[in-house]
């Protein structure tokens, strides 16, 4: 892998010109096409075997008009009541215009016989319930935007109009444009002061930037044939930023110490390649493998946001090992120019500061682990407590679609209403009407009547409409409102006693089945799904770890040692998440209104993202401590050493990708919030006490031990180079004197 890696390096170095021009071509290619088709997202909520996805196929055969779900169009008497004749000829004008739009398939009134209930007590507030043609992962932000302005005929008429469900949620998608140029402003400023030079720090944003812009309009490309989650494509940014100038980073620094050693700047650059590069491509598949690994849960949403983020970290990943060598080179030596800070002489350049600290850690190792691991625990134990949901239009910012309908809606007819039950009832015998029922019809067969009752004495429904009954007389539809708002877990504990004691009591004998269905149900069937695969995913992950990490400095008790580790530091994190949003610690100072739940499918993404992340810097700590041994250091001083030259690049990286991450917390979208937060208190934490601090004193406790390895492993186990020192100085032994 080196000697290839060292060929591309020198490749890229050599033509460097038409290196960069394809990538500076491709990506204003791949740009200019990603910008004449929309980003099309969709949050799939498929999840075969649960009892949301057996009401969604029952709806889609039975009630195939209502298998969208309808769109709730919120209006509001700005004087006087909806009954007001001004008020009336507004409202049905609204509705006549949004009727006529090809995209809406039906509308009913509030004053039609079909909206009847649909007006608040005080008659200030109605719902117009809108079904559309195109389901929530066909309908364009465009065509979303049309529809919107048409329902605003109601405003340009003296009403307040707001528009919910899945409609309101694509036009009140958060702009990430601002946490991006923070995240980059910081990343500038830390490179400055590590570099020295205004033009070595332009180097790794620049090629980040390359990188993002690529990846983003790739994402973009794939979403025309694939589903991509809302959140994918600023989980995107926040990775292709974060791993792209860290990725950078790393190789310049490389680069530096080569040019130190007296190596001219070409050579030094295809050296970084050739050993910095491997290691990059080493963390890089890590973190990939890791974000497709989530693949195996069998979620499509979290299956997803995988290989979305996979798409963004692989070409950062290749913009760095191509793209930024051939930039150095075109730069050559320029790349001193502009300098902010004095150049340390190279006698000063070794990091005094860090091997105090390592001495420090090397003479109390016994100390050092017993307060990281307490400081861990700490930081780890809410995570105990940690309960899995999902967020509602409520935590929304005050001014978009989805907030207003959610507020308007919460006003007058109450909060559940935000997030009604869909109750698809199967008949295996045809319902008929109930003998003297008045008026006669299927929707009065005892059985419907009954499951009706059932449902609507559970303490925590507010309401049960009548059952809408399809044609054949096969099938019936309840809407069941909570009294809970969608996020409340007292709905969720509702979704639970109606599958698993109400409904089957009132259907048992009946020659009938009922499914609990809608958003809400599938979001908790999405967080019951993931609570159960998470130890699933925990365990791939870190016997993965292990075996990169065995495979690639040839030990076992160090990948065991590490496995360990990341876990604990994952518990932290979760831990920091848990106290923060759940408990509403601060939570305020982050731009919430208080306590939310921890978003089902957070703990999946942060964990396959922090094991690849972590493994960068596990990596790069290892490589220079593994090399100090083998130039015969004890092994005390192999660890003393390694920290001392790795220390200040690794907490430089880290203090980029903490920056970056939590830019991302100013931005509107609660559960970007919460990836900002988790992101970058895991990246801090493992980078500070596990890095620094745990796994230092570790090895040295471990001694020799830390390199042990069986002969028999030994030998079957295919050999990786990561940083491929081993290649060149195989390359000295055999020049000739």
């Amino acid at each position: 892998m080196t000697a290839v890696l060292y060929r591309l390096g020198r490749a890229c170095v050599r033509h460097r010109a038409i290196v960069l021009g394809i990538w500076i071509v491709a990506t204003i290619a791949l740009g200019i096409t990603a910008r004449t088709v929309e980003l099309q997202t969709s949050d799939n909520l498929s999840l075969p075997g649960t009892g949301s996805e057996s009401a969604t196929d029952l709806l889609q055969d039975r009630f195939p008009s209502q298998a969208n779900g309808s769109i709730p169009v919120v209006l509001e008497a700005r004087q006087g009541t909806l009954t007001d004749s001004k008020n009336k000829s507004a409202v049905d004008k609204t509705v006549k215009a949004l009727a006529a739009d090809s995209q809406v398939a039906s509308i009913d009134s509030p004053f039609d016989k079909q909206g009847a209930g649909e007006l608040s007590k005080n008659q200030k507030i109605g719902l117009a319930s809108m079904i559309l043609v195109d389901s929530a992962s066909e309908l364009s932000l465009q065509d979303a935007r049309k529809i919107i302005d048409t329902a605003d005929t109601a405003r340009r008429n003296g009403l307040t109009v707001a528009v919910g469900g899945y409609l309101g949620q694509q036009v009140s998608k958060s702009d990430s444009h601002l946490s991006e140029v923070i995240g980059i402003g910081v990343a500038m400023i830390v490179l400055v002061f590590a570099f020295g030079t205004i033009v070595a720090m332009g180097m790794p944003i620049a090629t980040a930037i390359l990188g993002l812009i690529a990846g983003l309009s790739l994402v973009t490309l794939v979403a025309l044939v694939v589903e991509v989650p809302s959140v994918g494509p600023t989980l995107g940014t926040m990775m292709g930023l974060g791993v792209g100038i860290d990725y950078a980073l790393f190789i310049l620094s490389r680069q530096r110490e080569y040019r130190a050693q007296g190596f001219e700047i070409d050579e030094a650059i295809a050296r970084s390649v050739a050993t910095t590069g491997g290691a990059i491509c080493f963390a890089g598949v890590t973190v990939i493998v890791a974000l497709l690994s989530l693949g195996v849960v069998g979620i499509p949403l979290v299956s997803a946001l995988g290989y979305t983020a996979a798409i963004v970290v692989a070409v950062a990943m290749l913009g760095a090992i191509t793209a930024l060598p051939a930039l150095l080179a075109a730069v050559g030596p320029r790349i001193d120019s502009l300098r902010v800070r004095k150049e340390k002489a190279p006698e000063d350049d070794h990091p005094h500061g860090w091997e105090r600290w390592a001495r420090g850690v090397a003479k109390r190792p016994i100390p050092a682990v017993v307060l990281s691991v307490l400081l861990l625990a700490v930081l780890a134990l809410p995570f105990l407590d940690m309960r899995l949901g999902q967020e509602d239009d409520g935590t929304l910012p005050d001014d978009t679609q989805s907030r207003r309908s959610y507020d308007l809606i919460t006003e007058g007819f109450g909060v559940g209403t935000n997030g009604p039950l869909l109750v698809s009832v199967q008949l295996d015998t045809p319902a008929k009407p109930s003998p003297g029922a008045q008026p006669p019809s299927p929707a009065s067969d005892p059985r419907l009547v009954s499951l009706d009752k059932a449902m609507a004495a559970d303490p925590d429904v507010a309401s049960v409409s009548p059952p809408l009954v399809n044609k054949a007389g096969n099938a019936a539809i309840f809407s069941v409102i909570p009294k809970t708002s969608p996020s409340n877990f007292a709905t969720q504990d509702l979704v639970n006693r109606l599958r698993d004691s109400v409904i089957p009591k009132a259907t048992k004998g009946k020659k009938m089945q009922a499914y609990v269905g809608g958003s809400t149900a599938g979001y908790i069937d999405l967080a019951d799904e993931i609570s159960e695969n998470l130890l699933l995913t925990i365990l791939v992950v870190v016997g993965l770890s292990f075996l990169l990490l065995m495979i690639a400095f040839r030990t076992v008790l160090v990948p065991v040692a590490s496995a360990l580790m990341n876990r604990i530091s994952i518990g932290a994190a979760y831990g920091i998440v848990t106290f923060v949003f759940q408990e509403g610690h601060g939570a305020t100072l982050i731009g919430l209104e208080g306590s939310i739940p921890i978003v089902s499918y957070l703990p999946l993404m942060m964990f396959a993202i922090l094991f690849g992340l972590s493994m960068d810097y596990q990596v790069f700590l290892l490589t220079h401590v593994r090399e100090q041994f083998k130039k015969g250091k004890p092994s005390t001083e192999a660890v003393v050493h390694g920290l001392a030259l790795s220390g200040r690049v690794i907490t430089s990286a880290a203090l980029i990708m903490v920056s970056v991450f939590a830019s991302f917390i100013i931005n509107s979208d609660p559960t970007v919030k919460q990836f900002g937060v988790g992101l970058a208190a895991a990246i801090a934490v493992d980078a500070t006490i596990v890095r620094c601090l745990l796994v230092p004193a570790v090895l040295v406790l471990m001694g020799k031990a830390a390199w042990w390895m069986p002969g028999w492993l030994d030998r079957i186990l295919p050999r990786l180079d990561v940083e491929g020192d081993e290649y060149f100085a195989r390359q000295s032994e055999a020049k000739p004197a």
